[in-house]
């Protein structure tokens, strides 16, 4: 290839990449190295699986290609790269006469991105009117508590009989806990202290904090990049989001009585990520997945949402109080059923 068509080639938004008939990288644009996270000499000779797993309809796709000499396009295909990043793309493939040598030609087109774009923009905007409502509720609430708790006081203060204490003692516990739950639903108002923090170091003090709580009845599996860079955060408040995610897994599997329980923490670092309509250069991608029951369907939507609980006992504030620390860092939760209950948070190695 002209070095003229190789600059094109490399500036081109989609990601390309040409095959031998064995489906063999033979070729790989800069869109694609950015898209598979991987350099275009190390591509070079390898096997185009040991980037991506795919299903058989893509091999297909290609014989047939290969066989009609026609170009055909398969839409809105979900890949998994070898970093267990799922991508929804568009591809095209076409077969290329390159060298007198017969090769497929794939185009990539990323749909995801725009999907999750949307989708992300949707879950901010709608926590941002959640947590306005959440602020507005809690002021009209927390007032007449006030005037009760007061008046509670004042009728023990003036009470002859001490028998009569009891009822008096229960209205103000009462609204002290009705306090305490309007201030868990508002979540934190201090400011973050961001500093330079471990995310692996914030894993380990959830996991031991996890074994105490659970008395060794789960097991706690590890996967951690050790690549992944420290990130500008608040270390005790990303404990305490993480917690709330991994104690909901660990309540999940505990009421489903799930045989061989297990919680796999996993970190990866992901490259040119786009959180809401921001896009980052690097991104820390934190995986908490279980082997449990999975979140009920009609539940998936709306998780993060102030007491939406798929438990009985829950108050469905744990999950709410994580996203909004996410929120904080500039971050995002997502979650998704599967072979595994995967939640996911994603946070900025640098915060803007």
């Amino acid at each position: 290839m002209s070095t003229e068509l190789q600059a094109v080639f490399d500036h081109l938004t989609s990601a390309v990449l040409v095959l031998d008939e064995h489906l063999m990288v033979q070729r790989i644009n800069g869109a694609g190295e950015l898209m598979f996270a991987i350099s275009s000499s190390r591509a070079a000779g390898e096997p185009f699986a040991s980037l991506v797993e795919f299903d058989h309809r893509l091999e297909r796709l290609i014989s047939q290609a290969l066989n009609e000499q026609r170009s055909i396009t398969l839409r809105q295909t979900e890949l998994q790269l070898r970093n267990h990043q799922v991508l929804v793309v568009d591809i095209s493939v076409s077969p290329l006469q390159l060298n007198q040598q017969q090769t497929v030609m794939l185009e990539l087109h990323s749909v995801d991105r725009l999907l999750r774009i949307a989708r992300e923009e949707e879950v901010l905007a709608k926590q941002a009117t959640s947590r306005h409502l959440i602020r507005g509720i809690a002021h009209e609430v927390k007032n007449p508590l006030g005037g009760i708790r007061g008046a509670a006081q004042l009728l023990a203060a003036e009470l002859d009989r001490p028998e009569l204490n009891e009822y008096t003692d229960i209205v103000i516990a009462e609204a002290d806990r009705l306090r305490n739950l309007v201030d868990r639903m508002l979540g934190s108002n201090t400011l973050l202290n961001l500093q330079p923090t471990n995310v692996h170091s914030v894993l380990e003090r959830v996991r031991q904090l996890l074994t105490v709580e659970s008395r060794g009845a789960i097991s706690f599996s590890r996967d951690y990049d050790p690549s992944l860079p420290d990130v500008q955060a608040d270390a005790e408040q990303l404990i305490q989001a993480l917690l709330n995610i991994a104690r909901n897994a660990m309540q999940a599997l505990l009421e489903a009585q799930t045989e061989a329980p297990v919680i796999t923490f996993r970190t990866r670092v992901v490259r040119q990520f786009t959180i809401g309509a921001v896009r980052h250069r690097l991104v820390a991608q934190v995986d908490v997945l279980d082997n449990g029951p999975g979140i009920p369907e009609e539940l998936v939507e709306n998780i993060f949402f102030p007491m939406i609980s798929g438990r009985a006992e829950g108050t469905g504030l744990g999950l709410s109080i994580a996203q909004n620390i996410a929120a904080q860092h500039q971050g995002i939760i997502e979650c998704a059923n599967g072979p595994l209950t995967r939640f996911t948070l994603y946070l900025p190695i640098e915060v803007r």
